[in-house]
């Protein structure tokens, strides 16, 4: 396994008004907020309003009397996103979930798609057609996970925190949230800090939110979720004054 080296990406429209709508509830805006936001980090509004167009014609967003709103695959990112900052979980008993392929001749898309939601419901892969994780998080299983797995519960045999161990880089997510709060701890500018928080919001959909049994010592998962709730409500409070007042 590898580390994830910091996920840093430009500033750009898109990204601006992604984050935007991201980070509201529910995610929807006129374009005149949309705009503002951009004006924020120094956009124009030209450049703003031919990425609203843009993510329209990709299928982003849609557009309804002015207002624009996420589409039903970036819904999905955004209960993503909720959930990686407050995570539902429950006291773990030493059980792990154990995910089955049974389905037989699915296609690449179902592939896929089982690929991607086991991703989202933070299963590590143990072999071709069997994944696992400790039965700690409280969350609804996709049809597409329903339809091909059978599920059980188990606890193994091995030491559970070699077993860990061996199915996340927990060395190497550690690394880059550590890295992560120092630079969000130096940033000075808004567009900086703005940059940074949606790296660690990315970082922290990765987190596999396993049992503090099974972490290492000074885990940095809870620092890196705190950090970013103060730029959140820092940033809520600077779209409700400069933004949507």
């Amino acid at each position: 396994m590898t580390s994830h080296p910091l996920e840093i990406r430009p500033l750009t429209a898109r990204s601006v008004v992604l984050s935007t709508l991201l980070g509201v509830h529910p995610p929807r805006l006129p374009a005149r907020y949309l705009v503002r936001a951009g004006d924020l980090f120094g956009i124009a509004e030209g450049t703003i309003r031919v990425a609203l167009s843009r993510m329209v014609a990709s299928g982003d967003l849609v557009q309804d009397e002015g207002m624009y709103a996420l589409t039903e695959r970036l819904l999905a990112r955004q209960a993503r996103q909720d959930e990686s900052r407050l995570p539902h979980t429950r006291d773990w008993d030493g059980t792990w979930e154990i995910a089955v392929i049974t389905a037989e001749r699915r296609p690449a898309t179902e592939r896929a798609a089982l690929r991607q939601a086991m991703s989202g419901l933070r299963f590590a892969e143990l072999r071709e057609g069997t994944w696992l994780r400790p039965a700690n998080l409280i969350r609804p299983r996709p049809g597409t996970v329903v339809r091909q797995c059978t599920f059980l519960t188990a606890r193994p045999e091995a030491d559970p925190v070699a077993l860990a161990a061996s199915l996340w880089d927990l060395g190497g997510w550690a690394a880059s949230a550590r890295a992560l709060l120092d630079a969000l701890h130096r940033a000075a500018t808004t567009p900086e800090k703005f940059t940074l928080a949606a790296a660690a919001l990315r970082h922290l959909l990765r987190d596999p939110i396993l049992p503090p049994e099974l972490l290492p010592r000074e885990w940095p998962g809870p620092d890196l979720r705190s950090l970013y709730e103060r730029f959140e409500a820092d940033f809520e409070q600077l779209l409700t004054h400069r933004v949507l007042s």
